[in-house]
């Protein structure tokens, strides 16, 4: 099968939807199907299966920085892109954001299946911009929902109805090493996320590290992810900064041996995450989760049954369940052993079959 594939942002920054689209056209790829992703390019190092849709340039979108391109010369590469492919089936991601997704289903006839990613409570700009956004919607001849709380928002402001396929990721590849310099003897906490995010939830981390070090004084507080970490690091009363170490960016290996040393792997988002794949990252390399009470988050975890969820916001919470889960060997094995289980539900190796078989019912 012919395949193209429009990601909206750029593959250079790291995103989840980014990585959905690289990981799914792996998995296209190694089955025998032709794959070509349409996508904003940064630099010259893309996948050779990646076409640029141009340079992206950054917007802000759901408490981030999207990185997208839009505009006259992207719309001319979206349609020589569609033209030269000759697709058997176009699949769109994120489609009403503005960029070469919602390019690709104004130039193209399909067709299309469309993959909605975001969940918002409420979406003023997709209310507005729905009217506009319908006669190009109206194309899409399937539509999947990486969880429930993205169709929810989809049926709310587009309509229509969804078919849940969440998001992926290559279990196997999260088979990382201990690495012992990273290992407390009070135990050891990680979380990932980017520290200038406010809604990743570092702040509320940082807050609760003076109470767990009170508590255990030789604990390590592993923090991976892009930012200014010396200006986090002061952030922290002194007697507890040597605790905690800034890993800065990370690559993938780098990543899994940091969940595969964690006691506990925190997510203390405060909000705006429609699943939760670095919940399922965490599980694969069976560190426990502890993480924020959000719906997205609830899901991943089956309502605290395959991790402990808090209080979004709540330092004091968070601390205390650390505390708890860290004096408690038992409990974590109980969280370990449930999340490597679960965590092979969302191996590319099912969820690809269960998209091919979208792709096969709208396919020409």
């Amino acid at each position: 099968m012919k395949i193209g594939i429009v990601c909206p942002y750029s593959l250079g920054t790291p995103g989840g939807v980014q990585n959905h689209v690289r990981d799914l056209a792996e998995a296209l790829l190694a089955r025998g199907h032709q794959v070509s992703v349409l996508a904003p390019v940064d630099d010259d190092h893309a996948p050779p299966y990646v076409v640029s849709a141009g340079h992206a340039v950054g917007v802000p979108y759901n408490g981030s920085v999207a990185r997208v391109t839009f505009g006259p010369r992207t719309a001319a590469r979206v349609r020589s892109w569609l033209a030269d492919g000759d697709f058997d089936v176009v699949h769109v991601h994120e489609p009403t954001t503005p960029s070469a997704s919602i390019l690709a289903l104004w130039a193209g006839d399909g067709p299309f299946v469309a993959t909605f990613h975001t969940w918002q409570v409420r979406s003023r700009a997709m209310s507005a911009a729905s009217g506009l956004l319908r006669p190009a919607l109206e194309k899409i001849d399937a539509r999947i929902a990486v969880s429930e709380n993205a169709r929810s928002m989809m049926v709310q402001h587009i309509g229509g109805e969804a078919v849940v396929i969440p998001n992926g990721l290559y279990v196997d590849r999260f088979a990382g090493r201990v690495r012992p310099q990273w290992r407390g003897a009070d135990g050891t906490i990680s979380f990932l996320g980017r520290m200038d995010e406010p809604r990743k939830g570092l702040g509320v981390l940082l807050a609760a590290v003076p109470a767990l070090v009170t508590q255990r004084p030789s604990l390590t507080v592993l923090v991976a992810g892009a930012g200014q970490g010396d200006e986090a690091r002061r952030s922290l009363p002194e007697f507890c900064r040597e605790s905690v170490i800034f890993l800065g960016a990370v690559d993938d290996a780098a990543r899994a041996d940091m969940l595969a040393s964690s006691d506990l792997f925190v997510a203390p988002h405060l909000g705006g995450e429609s699943f939760g794949i670095v919940l399922l990252e965490a599980m694969a390399t069976g560190a426990p989760v502890v993480a924020s009470d959000l719906a997205a988050f609830r899901q991943v975890l089956d309502g605290g049954r395959l991790g402990e969820l808090f209080t979004p916001g709540a330092a004091n919470a968070l601390a205390s369940a650390c505390l708890r889960l860290l004096a408690s060997p038992e409990d974590r094995a109980k969280f370990r052993d449930a999340g490597l289980i679960a965590a092979r539900r969302y191996d590319w190796s099912v969820l690809t079959d269960e998209i091919v078989a979208v792709y096969e019912v709208v396919a020409r």
